[in-house]
């Protein structure tokens, strides 16, 4: 019979490890809970992953740059053009004040229409899709605008109808027939990517307003059937959706750029092959720097690079949830929600097809793949939700005396 050690178990009570997990949870509770977290939580991540994404674009697409251009850096400067230009239009747009932003609603609104309608009608296809509008010597997609415009639209309204949202009529008109128009211009492009999204958008803007759960669940069937029939009528997009499941069962045909998104990500490991050290990047992948960017991020990076981008699109989603949910302001709390709907839907998506968990449809990773179409709406989303964290009472006083402390210290030097 042995006897227990005194010491030891005096050791093992007084073990650091308890109160180390306890002050740990207590300074991440404290960090949450200070009024500017929302600010630099989209800050961080959003210069974190606009960091990511001009690193992948140039990575991805030098050598489909050079065999074009002759240049490695032709794509990566474009894209870099484009960050210039956003930059700068999300700090204007944090700046202004909210009844400026509802001002522009039904601007927005029309426009995009305008644009979806002539891109219906004057689209230029690629890779089997009319979403692209030429305007001289530009080439837009006229959708990736109606994102940002459906949003704030649908916000706007909601807002000013705060007090009548219990009313089933007041909540479908007329936010769901002009969203469904939206929607259809895309779907007469024959993009279905973008048109899910704009229905994605459409269902969270319901459910924030509390539209009844039979809409959602006849709404679900209808485009359960929507997207059938689409597929069915098109026989590259029917052959894509029935081999996304084993891409190899057509490794030669449409599971060719799934397939070597998997080879991509397996190849990564955990640490990943390092910054330009892909393989799948120099033909074998296509669309390595748009659609399929988290494909070579994957190889490049790893696991760890992968779980990393994830994370900060969740910190986006939680800081303007944050937002959302402590605002007092109706249109601030609706535009919120849309807007990560909005990305974070598409993040899923583009993850999902390169994972063969999805379809192959086309949705660029919002902040890292490349195209200015898509990245100066998500800038000035972004730059809407850092106005918002801004403004909230906590967080303008916090802003405030920090100016004026900075004043004094300048003024005693």
């Amino acid at each position: 019979m042995t006897t227990a050690n005194p010491e030891r178990s005096s050791r093992l009570r007084r073990s650091p490890w308890p109160s180390a997990v306890g002050t740990w949870r207590r300074a991440v509770s404290d960090a949450l809970a200070r009024p500017l977290t929302s600010y630099y939580l989209l800050m961080g991540a959003a210069a974190l992953l606009l960091t990511i994404g001009l690193i992948m674009v140039l990575s991805a697409s030098s050598v489909f740059s050079f065999r074009a251009t002759g240049d490695s850096f032709t794509i990566v400067r474009r894209q870099l053009m484009w960050v210039i230009l956003g930059l700068p239009a999300a700090y204007v747009v944090s700046r202004l004040p909210h009844r400026w932003v509802r001002r522009l609603a039904y601007v927005g609104f029309s426009v995009s229409l305008l644009l979806l309608a002539l891109t219906a009608k004057f689209g230029v296809e690629r890779n089997g899709n009319t979403n692209w509008l030429p305007l001289g010597p530009l080439v837009i997609q006229p959708s990736e605008i109606a994102k940002l415009a459906l949003v704030i639209w649908a916000a706007h309204i909601y807002a000013n109808k705060e007090r009548r949202l219990a009313s089933f009529h007041q909540i479908l008109v007329p936010v769901v027939p002009g969203m469904l128009l939206a929607t259809g211009l895309v779907i007469f492009g024959r993009d279905l990517g973008t048109a899910l999204i704009l229905f994605a958008i459409l269902l969270g803007m319901l459910w924030v307003v509390g539209a009844p759960a039979r809409f959602f669940i006849m709404s679900t069937l209808i485009v359960g059937v929507g997207v059938f029939a689409m597929a069915s009528t098109n026989p590259e997009r029917f052959a894509r959706i029935t081999t996304f499941i084993d891409p190899f069962k057509d490794f030669h045909g449409t599971g060719w750029q799934p397939a070597h998104g998997l080879y991509a990500l397996s190849s990564g490991g955990t640490f990943g092959q390092g910054i330009g050290a892909s393989q799948q990047k120099w033909g074998d992948l296509p669309e390595a720097h748009t659609d399929f960017i988290f494909a070579v991020l994957g190889e490049e990076l790893g696991l760890v690079g992968t779980l990393l981008v994830v994370g900060l699109f969740l910190t986006i989603a939680y800081a303007a949830l944050r937002i959302a949910r402590e605002t007092v302001d109706p249109f601030v709390r609706y535009c919120s929600f849309g807007i990560v709907v909005w990305l974070i839907g598409q993040m899923i998506i583009n993850v999902g097809m390169v994972l063969a968990l999805l379809p192959v449809i086309g949705i660029p990773l919002p902040l890292v793949s490349y195209g200015g179409s898509s990245l100066l709406p998500t800038l000035v989303a972004l730059g809407l939700l850092v106005g918002f964290a801004r403004r909230e009472p906590e967080a303008a006083r916090a802003l405030a005396q920090r100016k004026r402390v900075r004043s004094a210290g300048l003024s005693a030097r």
